[in-house]
């Protein structure tokens, strides 16, 4: 009888435990109360006031969330160089494709509530997606092409994990730049313009860049998804983003295009010339059509699923913490823990993301570390992560209970020491 009163205790502890823990808020803490010396976390602040002083970074803010605890929340440097203005963490960044994470997981919620199957063809919801067809040749001179038909349709699965051959205007190859522009497709970010519903039709009736399921190609996957949230949910990006997840969870600074009286917490963006200094981006960019630098202000009507959120790195703490949650925030639930564990598994099997020897591979929305990964970064197996053509970045560990984020709006950036050595400043400040 004792020993199983005994039991039964102790199966109400590990259950009240891992209640507090899914329901957990983000709050500060000393450090030291969730294993991460104060002592050094130091060496984050003179890390990054070095690369200040060396004028590689005009400033940026950053988070670590500990064990559901917010244990560094600084921000460094100035907003603006010209103006002397400082850096402070309300200040509002681009988080460009750092948007993909977040709309994927509107688009697993809709997953949830039956609204479509991982497996289904997109031409199911999308008619233009029928018969889809594959480049075969293409010839730069006149941007001409032949296509050949494409072995299967594409599936949703595939543009959640980036390979349904679909590639991206703008910043893509050579070839998708041509072909998109000449049919005015664009990359979804500084170009307020449009909107889903008349963009990703044509983008439909274009040639996919390989065959389905063939390889891992980064595209405009998740704008389509944007568009397929709009047609799932019946409500525009925008609204069904805010209703359903940004209001429930207290995301209060993240937005598509940003509201008059948040217009001043913008960042500027800067460039990173070939002498490495930083000047301010132009206002209109010409990257295969006009990118507007400062398009968050603008009144647009595009809601870029894959690159379009503008942000803080508190809102963006409170996104990752859902996550390490198993899916819930301030006992409001996003999604199921099992659902999550789907998305962060590899979707991509042994297909390349990029050099041949890199380990890391992709989910439904994320890229994800694989054991082999361990042997090339402090982050566990298990771990998620993504970032932004602005130089932003984000990760979660969930063996390690451990989130960071950080944020800075600089493009093009020629110097990528700070993010390259950014994960072991951070797990060195680790006690346990």
């Amino acid at each position: 009888m004792k020993s199983t009163l005994f039991l039964l205790l102790c199966c109400t502890t590990v259950h009240l435990s891992t209640t507090a823990q899914s329901t957990l808020s983000l709050t500060p803490s000393t450090p030291e109360a969730v294993g991460v010396s104060s002592e050094r976390l130091k060496r984050i602040d003179a890390y990054m006031q070095k690369h200040v002083d060396d004028g590689q970074l005009n400033g940026g803010t950053m988070i670590i969330v500990r064990k559901g605890r917010i244990v560094y929340h600084s921000a460094f440097g100035k907003s603006d160089l010209e103006k002397g203005t400082p850096m402070t963490r309300e200040h509002l960044f681009r988080i460009a494709s750092m948007t993909k994470p977040v709309v994927s997981t509107a688009v697993m919620m809709l997953l949830e509530e039956g609204k479509f199957s991982l497996d289904d063809p997109v031409s199911k919801y999308i008619p233009a997606f029928t018969k889809p067809t594959v480049l075969e040749k293409f010839n730069a001179a006149d941007t001409t092409w032949t296509a050949v038909p494409a072995k299967s349709e594409v599936t949703v699965r595939q543009l959640l994990s980036h390979s349904s051959g679909i590639g991206y205007a703008q910043i893509g190859s050579a070839e998708a730049r041509a072909i998109y522009y000449k049919y005015g497709i664009n990359g979804g970010i500084g170009t307020p313009g449009s909107t889903l519903k008349e963009m990703i039709p044509r983008l439909a009736k274009l040639p996919l860049f390989h065959h389905p399921g063939e390889k891992y190609l980064y595209g405009m996957n998740v704008d389509v998804l944007g568009y397929l949230v709009e047609i799932w949910s019946g409500m525009p990006l925008d609204r069904f983003m805010q209703e359903r997840l940004f209001g429930p969870l207290g995301m209060k600074d993240t937005h598509f295009f940003l509201p008059m009286e948040k217009h001043a917490r913008l960042v500027p963006l800067y460039k990173q010339d070939e002498d490495m200094r930083l000047r301010l981006q132009d206002s209109v960019i010409h990257l295969n059509g006009d990118f507007y630098r400062d398009f968050p202000k603008a009144r647009g009507t595009f809601f870029s699923g894959g690159a379009g959120l503008t942000s803080t790195a508190l809102d963006y703490a409170i996104f990752c913490q859902m996550y390490l949650n198993g899916g819930t925030y301030n006992g409001v639930r996003i999604l199921s823990p099992h659902t999550i564990r789907m998305m962060t598994s590899n979707q991509i099997g042994t297909l390349s993301m990029g050099k041949p020897s890199d380990p890391n591979r992709f989910g439904l929305g994320f890229g994800v570390y694989t054991k082999g990964s361990e042997a090339v970064t402090p982050a566990q197996e298990g771990s998620f992560d993504w970032g932004g053509m602005f130089a932003t970045h984000f990760w979660i560990d969930p063996k390690s209970q451990l989130a960071c984020v950080f944020l800075r709006n600089i493009w093009p950036l020629r110097n990528g020491e700070l993010q390259a050595r950014l994960k072991n400043l951070v797990y060195q400040a680790l006690t346990d």
